[in-house]
């Protein structure tokens, strides 16, 4: 009894400690989403994830067979949905990617890709809380084909060719200038003389 209090008080001291360590940098520095998670916060983030996940989920396996067919429908998937916070080759490296907290993840990452197909295809269902990562899926594993198409692209990620890539560039979401522009563009390979003179205008500076 009294190695348990004893224990108890220790895990107090020790989450006290760490409140006291987070309310003190909180002060000095305040909150920016510009910020680095610093290695505790990964370290507890990354246990709470694993923590988050429930063990019937985590032994999932992906149930959809790998073709190059299944493989081209989740790259147009990523490519639209994904891509703008996590980039066409998982890297995060985009605007909003590098701006919100924590920063979007390297899906490359050994960390990432020794997850269990379960926890992935969990991740991409359910979202996770106190980030930018959303929920994308319909809650039941059976019929959510399109997460398990994306699991099989995740694992894809580190051997994505350039081909793969300038297919996926073509498929990312376009602005509404950048549409009206390939519009105009069409029009003028077409022939359409009110076309061109709007393509000239729209280059204007």
């Amino acid at each position: 009894m009294r190695k348990l209090c004893g224990f108890l008080l220790f895990g107090f001291l020790v989450i006290l400690a760490v409140l006291g360590w987070f309310g003190y940098e909180s002060y000095t520095s305040g909150f920016s989403a510009k910020d680095e998670p610093n290695a505790l916060e990964a370290l507890i983030a990354r246990q709470l994830r694993h923590l988050a996940i429930p063990i019937e989920n985590r032994r999932l396996r992906n149930p959809l067979p790998l073709t190059n067919e299944l493989l081209q429908e989740a790259r147009a998937h990523f490519a639209d949905h994904c891509a703008t916070c996590h980039a066409n080759d998982g890297s995060g490296q985009t605007v909003i990617g590098r701006n919100v907290y924590p920063k979007a993840l390297d899906l490359r990452l050994p960390e990432i890709q020794t997850m269990s197909d379960g926890e992935l295809f969990f991740i991409i269902q359910n979202g996770i809380r106190f980030t930018g990562m959303p929920g994308w899926g319909t809650g039941d594993p059976a019929i959510d084909g399109g997460s398990w198409q994306l699991v099989h692209f995740i694992r894809h990620l580190p051997s994505l060719t350039e081909e793969e890539l300038s297919e996926m560039k073509a498929l990312n979401p376009k602005t509404k200038k950048e549409s009206e522009e390939e519009l105009m563009f069409d029009q003028f390979l077409g022939g359409d003389d009110a076309a061109a003179s709007g393509t000239a205008g729209s280059h204007q500076h």
